[in-house]
């Protein structure tokens, strides 16, 4: 194995899951990395490591409403040659949201793991990292979904599926244990 995929290994393995599915992620995770020889390349293989974040701030969380799936996300996607996965959570946030995004406390801060299905065959192997911003409002980039905004945390938990759920959960716990402040 590769010395990111062995950095990318020790990540998972360090990672304490919060509930049962995404102990199931973990396991999945773990099994598929000892099977890729390429973990983030997506046309290497139909399963695949992704980044996505958790972004919060005093007014709640952001979500965009993804272009394809017509559902409210969390920022993410693919892991792009020569970046680490937090680089890419970071690289997609500012992409989708239009957000000055930072790493808590100035470090990527692995909050969730999910596995799940994308467009096709492909399986995302999905890092969510938290990320802080600021009290602005959302300005995507050019092409990217026009449907971004912040939702309180109650607005959040109700649209969002179990996976999203239990990553807004980690944050909520991690925020009261941390006190993390949303001005980065």
């Amino acid at each position: 194995m590769s010395p990111v995929g062995e950095g990318l290994r020790t990540l998972v393995e360090r990672h304490r899951a919060r509930d049962a599915r995404e102990r199931d992620a973990r396991s999945r995770f773990l099994a598929e990395l000892d099977r890729l020889p390429r973990p983030f390349d997506r046309d290497a293989d139909a399963v695949h490591v992704t980044a996505s974040a958790v972004v919060v701030g005093r007014r709640g969380t952001v979500l965009h409403r993804h272009r394809r799936l017509g559902r409210w996300l969390q920022p993410g996607g693919h892991v792009e040659p020569g970046e680490s996965p937090p680089e890419a959570a970071l690289r997609e946030t500012v992409e989708e949201t239009g957000l000055d995004v930072a790493h808590p406390e100035g470090r990527p801060r692995l909050l969730h793991l999910d596995v799940h299905p994308a467009a096709g065959e492909h399986v995302h192997l999905d890092l969510r990292f938290l990320l802080v911003a600021g009290d602005l409002d959302p300005r995507p980039s050019p092409g990217e979904s026009p449907d971004v905004r912040w939702f309180t945390w109650e607005e959040a938990e109700a649209i969002a599926d179990e996976a999203l759920a239990g990553a807004f959960r980690a944050a909520r716990d991690v925020l009261g244990e941390r006190g993390i402040a949303d001005d980065h």
